[in-house]
Parts: structure tokens; sequence; C-alpha cells
């Protein structure tokens, strides 16, 4: 049996912009559900969301028959979750709030066997593997391993350069939300320091020669940020997109208007 081929990975590389959707819901049946929608990939969210590594499992086998590509986004950057993370299967991992070179560093030997990493081997206990039917796992595995690191913070700007050149990153994603934030301008990603700050960070990614992606549900920032050089873009968000369906439903029925719920521009 082979080792499935990471086709977000290849993608990141060809010329097309990604188009991906924001999983919270937290359930196969959910994920299945979008999955059948076309997105390009889905990520399915270990920080914000109420998940923890068995639902991320069964949302990672939901979507397996699906040509979405799933992302899982860890609750933060430790070895022994990020072990984890990869036992089940995942091969597109995303780590939140990251902010120097050398903890991007660790973050790829997270990712990688000895010598070059601390990664445990799981051997026949893990899904990865294919319990043990794909053969040369442990030398192979790296190759159709993607990294994500995120950048979300004023420090992480600064670093943006080291941290994209880290041998191992393939990608850096740009957290509109907590960096607005801690800019001093709480949930307004749309403020011009904040998209200035957005637009630097881009051109310091691709300086570098990697791909870059970012959170954008607004229509508008998305095209936005897409002309700006971001690889994959985030236009939804599953928990959103039902909250906001169900409003439109009813005010419809009721002949009113729904003007008044509008769609985040962070989350």
């Amino acid at each position: 049996m082979q080792l499935p081929r990471n086709i977000f990975k290849q993608a990141l590389a060809g010329p097309d912009t990604l188009y991906g959707i924001w999983a919270g819901l937290t359930t196969p049946y959910a994920v299945e559900i979008v999955a059948t929608t076309g997105y390009d990939w889905m990520l399915l969210d270990g920080e914000h969301a109420p998940n923890t590594v068995p639902t991320l499992l069964g949302q990672l086998q939901a979507v397996a028959p699906y040509s979405v590509q799933p992302i899982v986004r860890a609750v933060n950057g430790d070895a022994t979750l990020i072990k984890q993370l990869l036992d089940i299967g995942t091969q597109t991992l995303m780590v939140p709030m990251v902010e120097t070179a050398a903890q991007t560093t660790a973050l790829v030997q997270a990712t990688r066997y000895p010598p070059f990493g601390i990664r445990g081997v799981g051997g026949g206990l893990a899904r990865a593997t294919r319990w043990d039917a794909v053969p040369n796992y442990i030398q192979t595995a790296h190759e159709q391993l993607c990294l994500i690191v995120q950048i979300e913070s004023r420090l992480g700007v600064e670093n943006a350069a080291t941290i994209a050149a880290v041998e191992g990153v393939d990608a850096v994603f740009i957290g509109p939300a907590d960096l607005s934030t801690g800019m001093g301008h709480a949930g307004d990603a749309s403020h011009p320091e904040v998209q200035a700050t957005i637009r630097k960070t881009i051109d310091a990614v691709r300086a570098q020669g990697k791909a870059c992606g970012i959170l954008a549900p607004n229509v508008d920032d998305a095209r936005r940020y897409a002309e700006w050089g971001c690889k994959f873009v985030a236009v939804g968000i599953d928990i959103s997109l039902l909250r906001l369906a169900a409003m439109t439903n009813l005010a419809s029925h009721k002949g009113q208007s729904v003007e008044a719920a509008p769609v985040s521009r962070v989350y």
C-alpha cells in the first residue's frame, strides 16, 4: 500500500488560488456534508472548536473519500500532540501563534523522525502507516507532510521572513483576528494599519519562496488577498454559514431583512 499523496501540498506549487472552508462543527457528519460542496480544502479546527484527537480522527475518515483536502489545526505546538495528530493520518498540519524561527524549527523537528527530528514511532498502532501496510513509512512520511505555521502577532510579523525561511515549513497562514486584536484594532482586520501589516507579511513570506494563506470570509477581502499573492484563502466558516442560512430562511418567511447580520471579516 502506498502512502496517500498530499494533493494540497502539490497544489501549493501550482498556478491556482485554493479556496477553503473553516470547519468548527466538529462532527464527521457535518464535515462530510461540506466535503461534497467543492471547496479545495477544509480546516478542521483543533484550537477554537471543541475538538479532540478522536473527534479529528473521525472527521479525517469522513472526508477521505472526497476531493477536499483536510488541514488539521492543532491547539498549540506541543510535540506530543503533534505526534498524535500525525499518527491519526494528518498530512497537512497547521500550528497557531508562531513567532520565531527557533519555535518554527522545533515544530519541524516534531514532525520528523530521528535523526532529523523527535517524532516517536507509532508503527502498527497508527492510521498514518495504515497499520504498517505502508512500506518505508518512517523514511518517506515527510515527503507527503505539509507544515503550515500561523503568524498572528506583531512579533510573528517582525520575524516573518526568518520563520518562512526555515527548511521544512511549507506555508505561512496569517491570522487576522488575533493580529488585529494584538495591534489594538480588536477584530477589525480592515483597519489600514492591519491591512498594511498583512500585505507586508505576505510579501515577506513570498520572498522566501513559501506559500501564504489567510482567513477572509468577506468577498472583497478574499479577492484582495488573492491579488496580493495569497495562495490559499479560507472564504467561509461552517458555523457562520449555518447561522446565516437559518436567519435568512426565517426572515424570508417573516418578510424581514437580514441585512443586520454581518459577515465577519475575521471569524
